[in-house]
């Protein structure tokens, strides 16, 4: 037995990221053959077409322009009044819901989902997600010595499956008083899909029914790839359905700098907090800057201070926007060519939107990613597909893979 000195709740932790594990394998294939040869279709963010990182050049400019003492200063615990202020606007758009709203600086979107998880669930109860997801949310759970169940996210029209949300709803809630609840939407990571406004009326009717019972939903949106994910204030406009909600349903905004600003490392974020309810929001302000300083006490000025710099300049702005959607329009037309060239090949995929990803089912995803090594294609196998990150293809290595994916998958049946 291997010698510990743990705690209990601590004992047999071990992370094994496949995401990682696969990008390893990438750059492992590169030293090898040379990048010309390699397709890597593991990595989450953008890469140009010469596989080079992008950082939107209007917020790299604004970034090294800011002077040394907003670079290394403390910020607030709870974040800059700017940010604050600034970030419901970059959230929200035109569609911010008519409601109490408050906002908390956190460390990504990671950090948001950490705060509502520990505050607003207890120790032992499960949390709600879909049975696509991106894999940390059950590490999260975990961590915080909660449990992740899941629904099936898509009926047999390939729409959200709504009649499986309300049961697993229902269920959980039979059992415990609070419920939290994870939609990652628009542009899901890591199937692409957005949910249609029709689809977010059922999933309000069915959280405003099952909170009749006086229990409490917390309903976590996880916005990660907002910014990729269409026409800027079409893609918000579910938002506003987030109006007048009763009182013991709080919905929390998982906001990132990561994706739409392409500051990935910076770990800079917000939770913004919606509810009908004044002392709901107050609670809200109060609790998780009281976690905050419990774990990170304040994250970065410097990436705060860029996302208040641009938004209160319209230049500034515009120009940013104007560069998001260069590179949004270059996603799009990398997963149009994969998606026409899976019905070419007969692939079926899950339903693509919009965002960084795209996801294949199959019977064997870790033997089908591993046959794809042999055309030196490194893709994420997950538990019941495989995901192609289209943000960091470039178009000439997606020709032909959808094919060649198709070819792996009926060899592993």
């Amino acid at each position: 037995m291997t010698f510990s000195v743990a705690a209990p709740h601590a004992k047999g932790k071990f992370a094994t990221d496949k995401i990682f594990g696969a990008n390893a394998a990438a750059v492992k294939a590169v030293a090898q053959v040379g990048k010309e040869k390699v397709t890597n279709a593991t990595i989450g963010a953008i890469l140009d077409d010469n596989e080079k990182l992008v950082c939107l050049p209007t917020v790299e400019k604004v970034f090294r322009d800011l002077p040394t003492n907003e670079i290394i200063a403390y910020a607030p615990i709870a974040g800059l009044p700017e940010y604050l202020d600034s970030v419901l606007d970059a959230a929200f758009g035109n569609s911010r819901p008519e409601a109490y709203i408050k906002a908390v600086a956190t460390s990504g979107g990671s950090g948001v989902l950490h705060h509502v998880i520990w505050n607003y669930s207890a120790i032992g109860d499960t949390v709600l997600t879909s049975d696509w997801y991106w894999g940390p949310y059950k590490v999260l759970c975990e961590d915080a010595l909660r449990k992740l169940d899941t629904y099936t996210l898509f009926d047999e029209q390939q729409n959200f499956n709504i009649t499986a949300f309300e049961a697993k709803v229902r269920s959980l809630l039979s059992k415990q008083d609070n419920l939290v609840i994870i939609i990652n939407t628009p542009a899901h990571n890591p199937t692409g899909y957005s949910l249609k406004d029709s689809e977010w009326d059922s999933v309000l009717a069915v959280l405003k029914e099952c909170s009749k019972n006086g229990k409490n939903i917390v309903l976590v949106v996880d916005v990660a790839y907002l910014d990729y994910a269409g026409e800027r204030n079409e893609c918000r406009a579910f938002f506003s359905k987030f109006s007048n909600l009763p009182a013991n349903i709080l919905t929390v905004v998982a906001y990132s700098m990561s994706k739409g600003f392409t500051m990935y490392g910076q770990r800079t974020g917000a939770m913004i907090g919606v509810s009908s309810n004044e002392d709901v929001i107050q609670e809200f302000a109060d609790i998780n800057q009281y976690t905050s300083r419990a774990t990170w006490s304040n994250i970065n000025r410097a990436c705060m201070r860029v996302l208040a710099t641009i938004y209160n300049n319209q230049q500034l702005l515009a120009q940013v926007e104007k560069e998001r959607n260069d590179f949004y329009t270059m996603i799009k037309e990398r997963a149009d060519i994969f998606t026409q060239e899976a019905k070419q090949a007969n692939l079926a995929m899950l339903p693509y939107v919009a965002g960084f990803f795209l996801t294949i089912p199959a019977a064997n995803p870790d033997a089908v990613c591993n046959q794809l090594h042999n055309d030196y294609i490194f893709a994420v196998p997950l538990a019941k597909g495989v995901r192609i990150a289209v943000c960091a293809v470039p178009a000439v290595k997606i020709k032909g893979m959808a094919g060649k994916v198709a070819k792996a998958i009926q060899e592993n049946k």
